[in-house]
């Protein structure tokens, strides 16, 4: 499932760098902008929203009164050019304390901390999914765990599992990418959608996966998204 957030910040420029990260993580759905923290609120209320990416000082209202507000409705990660906040951020719960400007890698670091959050709350009907299996309203279950890879196939997506198997399903791949565990899926291309746990080897452009002998290519637009979020798992 893809997390819902939303940006809150006085500054238009804060906002459209945020959007730009927001927009290379493939986790992350961005439904809603303010520059108000009352309009954000009432944004926070009337929509499913996972997190709020939130500034601190603001003319109508800090940061801390509007958590005060939101009363643990979603997460909150802060966004400020000042420290001084930190503390206080944290004594309120938050995610994450990030400081303006904020890198592509920071970010995706403090994210992961959405996705790890989410992992640890997941019930156990979280480990497998069904999928249209044919035009007769057959409908297939597949386990999480076993799944690969999925490609993109025009109007269909295939299913590329550790048994050998493959599954089509008449769905797009944004589709199934939005509902399937962020945590533990990545896109690296336009038509692939990889299981991070059964990536064996990066080499430059391609991704190698266990059980397949299958080249993945990693798209353009999408390398520094995957790499940054390999970082951690790298050493060199």
């Amino acid at each position: 499932m893809m997390i819902r957030c939303i940006i809150v910040d006085d500054e238009t420029h804060a906002i459209e760098l945020l959007t730009m990260h927001i927009e290379q993580t493939s986790y992350l759905e961005l439904v809603g902008t303010a520059t108000s923290p009352v309009k954000a609120l009432q944004m926070a209320f009337d929509q499913k929203v996972d997190v709020v990416f939130l500034d601190v000082q603001m003319p109508e209202m800090s940061g801390i009164e509007f958590m005060q507000l939101l009363n643990g409705k979603c997460k909150v990660i802060l966004v400020t050019a000042y420290k001084d906040y930190a503390i206080e951020g944290f004594d309120h719960d938050v995610v994450d304390y990030l400081l303006k400007p904020v890198t592509l890698a920071r970010f995706l670091k403090s994210t992961r901390k959405l996705l790890d959050l989410r992992e640890s709350a997941a019930g156990p009907d979280d480990d497998y999914i069904f999928v249209s299996a044919d035009s007769k309203g057959k409908l297939l279950r597949i386990n999480i765990e076993d799944i690969i890879y999925v490609e993109g196939q025009k109007q269909y997506v295939c299913f590329f599992t550790r048994a050998g198997k493959k599954h089509l399903s008449r769905l797009s791949l944004k589709e199934l990418e939005a509902r399937m565990p962020a945590g533990k899926f990545i896109r690296v291309h336009k038509s692939y959608v990889l299981a991070i746990r059964y990536i064996t080897m990066i080499h430059y452009n391609v991704v190698y996966m266990a059980h397949t002998t299958e080249m993945i290519p990693i798209g353009s637009s999408y390398k520094d998204a995957f790499m940054n979020r390999m970082k951690d798992k790298i050493i060199t």
